[in-house]
């Protein structure tokens, strides 16, 4: 009887075993470079980067303003009344926070940036990840792994590489 339960036991765990130690099938995928490919993407980068440079220049000129305020106080300083010189340093004040408020509000956590970057984004990343589930599921992968994303793939055999199937199924060159 301890016979047969040991038997099993043994069975069980190679059984088991067999299961547990079974062969992974991975890929890794390159979405920096599907993404380069897409126009969608290129125009929504180019959309991005024409907002941006509009909301620099914005706040080139509110530097540029603040800098001419602040130079004209610095040279009438002594000159000036105590009432003016307070009006002044109000008025500096004044736009040291205009320049912050604009700078957090088109570029800070949760600015105009990262909402249109999202609104334009969004519809690109969903097609792309859509296309590598599929291919995924065509080839049985059990993990794909992104190597242009933070999670750093330090080597990987190019036969793993779903990159090029990924951009055949966006039709992409």
């Amino acid at each position: 009887m301890k016979t047969r339960i040991i038997f099993f036991v043994a069975l069980s765990l190679l059984f088991i075993s067999k299961i547990s130690f079974g062969q992974l099938k991975v890929g890794f995928v390159d979405t920096k470079t599907i993404l380069s490919k897409i126009p969608d993407a290129q125009d929504a980068r180019q959309k991005l980067d024409g907002l941006i440079r509009d909301w620099q220049t914005e706040l080139s000129k509110m530097e540029a303003d603040r800098k001419a305020k602040q130079d004209d106080y610095d040279r009438r300083k002594l000159i000036m009344t105590e009432q003016t010189r307070t009006e002044l340093e109000a008025e500096i004040s004044k736009l040291d926070q205009q320049i912050n408020d604009y700078r957090t509000k088109k570029f800070g956590t949760n600015g105009e940036l990262f909402q249109k970057q999202d609104e334009l984004m969004k519809p690109v990343q969903n097609k792309v990840f859509n296309a590598i589930q599929d291919v995924a599921k065509e080839d049985d992968l059990d993990f794909v792994f992104d190597r242009s994303a933070d999670n750093t793939i330090l080597f990987a055999k190019d036969k793993y590489d779903i990159t090029s199937q990924v951009m055949d199924k966006l039709k992409l060159q």
